[in-house]
């Protein structure tokens, strides 16, 4: 693969599936690393979690696999890890989400390939971790949203908990397993030496309980739904305009006192009531009143420019298509094309090194052939481990 990016020394092997993993390994491909992805002869189940479709694969598996080469491999069967070994050779990396035991029960858990592969940084992605009381138990991101006591602190104040609109858990672990990824790849280029990285959805889910657990830790209060309000910051929730909603994020008594000033109300901060984060947090709902009151005045959008320019943190509350339509959107290059694929841009900006977007998403086995011509084997005496790769290739003289 050619040398694009901070990661371009890595090699990747990404045998994970459905999001957390997938997730991961994009993030390093589309920073140079040269990542590829091996799916079960089923392929990878978001393949089917449509529509939308593109050629048949799914909106969901096209937005985690870019930059990435597709292989198909059996691993079920020993021909199918011998393939894996041979990847792994000249690896730098291993992501999987195997269900626990199941590598072991292969002969190649993490005990088997770190001896035979002293370099290799192995991570695992799963639900609960190999052991505990919920060792080995599977794990989706809603139901871990539900175990972890993120719905419970989402939704409408005194309604029922709700499931957060994405997949925040799941992605989540994907960015902590990159994280843990390059502290390995660091340490490593001291010690010589790999390491398992693991990273759970149970963990991750608990994490991220800011500030709720922390609240909880001191006060011993245990928190509920609170809307789109903030349990320690007032103003910082929706408020009604003379159009459409607005999110009001204050954060200090600066801030504050220029958004009383800017729709009209400059005598609100020397209000007793809300002089201070903590009044105004007493007295939420009468702030609220006062606020909506004012700004009833005005349209969602002009004021939402009016006051993001003046310094107080904003946003007309905006739909999807909204967002990609944005010009800013554009300019932080958050929409990428490649043919006839569209995916999101890298969050990750590096002045010298950014992120480069270089491969769509493969298409099932797109890429074995080429794969195994780089390992020298012969693909016609693994063929019945290597779905749907392109028949009659000599991948010796490939």
């Amino acid at each position: 693969m050619p040398d694009f990016g901070s990661l371009a020394h890595l090699k990747v092997i990404d045998a994970s599936r459905v999001l957390g993993g997938p997730y991961a390994g994009q993030v390093l491909a589309d920073h140079g690393a040269d990542v590829i992805k091996l799916e079960p002869p089923a392929g990878d189940e978001t393949r089917g979690w449509g529509p939308p479709f593109l050629d048949g694969t799914a909106s969901y598996f096209l937005g985690l696999n870019r930059n990435k080469r597709g292989m198909a491999l059996d691993m079920a069967q020993p021909a199918g890890r011998e393939v894996l070994l041979a990847l792994l050779e000249t690896a730098d990396v291993f992501i999987e989400n195997f269900k626990t035991g199941t590598l072991e029960r292969w002969g190649i858990g993490y005990d088997e390939l770190s001896a035979r592969f002293p370099r290799l940084i192995h991570c695992r992605v799963s639900g609960f971790g190999a052991d505990g009381p919920l060792g080995g138990l599977p794990g989706y991101d809603a139901a871990i949203q539900a175990a972890c006591g993120i719905m419970s602190v989402n939704g409408e104040s005194g309604g029922q908990p709700l499931r957060v609109g994405l997949p925040v858990v799941d992605m989540v672990t994907g960015l902590n397993a990159v994280i843990g990824i390059l502290m390995a790849v660091t340490e490593r280029a001291i010690s010589g030496k790999g390491q398992f990285v693991e990273t759970t959805l149970y963990d991750c889910g608990v994490s991220l309980l800011h500030p709720h657990l922390p609240n909880y830790y001191l006060s011993g209060k245990v928190a509920g739904p609170t809307g789109n309000a903030h349990p320690n910051i007032c103003p910082y929730d929706t408020f009604a305009t003379g159009t459409d909603p607005i999110f009001l994020a204050v954060g200090n008594n600066r801030q504050f006192a220029t958004l009383c000033a800017e729709i009209g109300r400059p005598d609100l901060p020397q209000d007793p009531r809300f002089v201070s984060n903590g009044e105004r947090n007493l007295h939420r709902d009468a702030l609220k009143v006062e606020l909506e009151t004012a700004l009833s005045a005005f349209t969602c959008t002009e004021l939402a420019d009016r006051l993001i320019h003046a310094g107080v943190p904003c946003g007309a509350v905006r739909s999807i298509d909204q967002v990609v339509a944005d010009p800013h959107t554009a300019h932080r290059e958050m929409v990428v094309d490649i043919g006839a694929y569209r995916g999101t841009g890298s969050p990750i900006k590096l002045s010298r090194t950014p992120a480069t977007y270089r491969l769509a998403p493969p298409q099932f086995a797109q890429h074995s052939a080429e794969i195994i011509g780089d390992l020298a084997l012969d693909g016609e005496a693994y063929r019945a481990v290597l779905p749907g790769m392109a028949p009659a290739v000599d991948v010796k003289t490939a």
